[in-house]
């Protein structure tokens, strides 16, 4: 391993918002979103704000751009639900991806209302018997907010998740420890692999393609979102490398063919690979893994990096194992990143779709203050 970093003291996170200063770095370089307990939300943003907050974070990351996230506001607290009907049942059956996807959503969002403004307080999964509720949202105004905060709300347009060959980042430990400081609240643990680890990855890969080469309902589901949907939600042909360009990059997820192209040709990939892990495997965990799996992707990108986020080999037990081994805690894998840089002279990804604000975005009915 060339960085890595044990799980942190005693600290372990509850159902309620894990985000206490840490540190001076923690409050003004990475700008984690903090509140105290005793302090309680008296007021909250108006229905612009939210529908502006939720249009930018709605570019975060889900599995195949499923973009598997409700949210409800009334007035007072924001609830964000998990949407059941865009479960990939073929690759996701038990919803682990479906939920990292609402987590990075979720952090996109908390980045964003921080950086305008507003300090957010969450309660993670506050209804045992209604596991489709992932979290409940209060706000207190928040009038000078860390610049790292800011910074990571920025970058948010300009993330994309990159499949194309990267060469090798640059300031990389640095941006890692960062990274790393991030991720600690929700005790998520970074791991930087070793470059000896990265043959191994590329078979655990090749195994995980040639497990589904064959599945069927793996295929048609694959297929259904990459490429023949409207231009709102899944992943178009422009994002997808052809067979040629895949050929570069050993550690990737293996997609429907597309025309022939070369983006990159000359430049083998030389990404770093990072692993997220946790220390469970719960409904809790998955999106905490999401969570930092945001903030790790806004601090690459605040920083100049190119990334992409992998799930392929954790969907597979076989291809997990692999994994195992390579990580210093006694955890669980659950996404792999790779980080990079793109060459200047490449252009970049160009942006998904999403789905409008109206599509996941409902108004409880009877709310008493005026949201327009």
């Amino acid at each position: 391993m060339s960085w890595t970093g044990g799980r942190t003291g005693d600290y372990r996170p509850s159902m309620r918002d894990p985000m206490p200063i840490r540190s001076v770095f923690a409050r003004e370089n990475t700008g984690t979103m903090m509140e105290s307990n005793a302090n309680v939300a008296t007021s909250a943003p108006d229905l612009t704000t939210v529908r502006t907050a939720l249009q930018q974070a709605s570019r975060a990351p889900s599995v195949h751009n499923t973009q598997p996230w409700r949210w409800e506001f009334d007035g007072t607290q924001l609830s964000l639900y998990r949407d059941n009907d865009r479960l990939l049942t073929a690759a996701d059956p038990n919803g682990r991806q479906l939920v990292i996807s609402c987590g990075a959503m979720l952090h996109h969002l908390r980045t964003v209302l921080t950086a305008s403004g507003w300090r957010t307080e969450l309660e993670r999964v506050p209804d045992p018997e209604r596991p489709d509720l992932l979290a409940r949202m209060t706000f207190r105004p928040w009038p000078d907010p860390p610049e790292g905060v800011i910074a990571r709300a920025a970058a948010i347009e300009r993330r994309r998740t990159d499949r194309l060959p990267m060469a090798a980042p640059t300031g990389f430990e640095e941006i890692m420890r960062s990274a790393r400081m991030l991720a600690s609240p929700h005790e998520i643990e970074l791991d930087v692999l070793d470059d000896s680890a990265r043959q191994l990855l590329a078979d655990a890969s090749r195994e995980a393609s040639a497990k589904r080469r064959y599945d069927m309902d793996y295929q048609a589901e694959l297929h259904w979102w990459t490429g023949h949907l409207p231009e709102r939600e899944g992943v178009p042909r422009t994002a997808l490398p052809s067979s040629a360009e895949a050929s570069h990059v050993p550690v990737a997820r293996t997609f429907p063919p597309v025309p022939h192209s070369d983006r990159r040709g000359d430049t083998d990939d030389q990404a770093k690979l990072v692993v997220l892990s946790s220390a469970g495997n719960s409904l809790t965990d998955w999106l905490h893994v999401g969570e930092a799996l945001s903030a790790v992707l806004l601090e690459c990108t605040r920083e100049g990096l190119a990334t992409c986020a992998l799930t392929h080999i954790t969907e597979l037990v076989s291809a997990r194992k692999a994994l195992e081994p390579l990580i210093v805690c006694d955890g669980v894998p659950q996404v792999l990143i790779r980080v990079g840089v793109a060459p200047a002279e490449t252009a970049s990804p160009t942006p998904t779709p999403r789905r409008p604000v109206d599509e996941i975005l409902t108004i409880r009915p009877g709310t008493a203050r005026d949201l327009d």
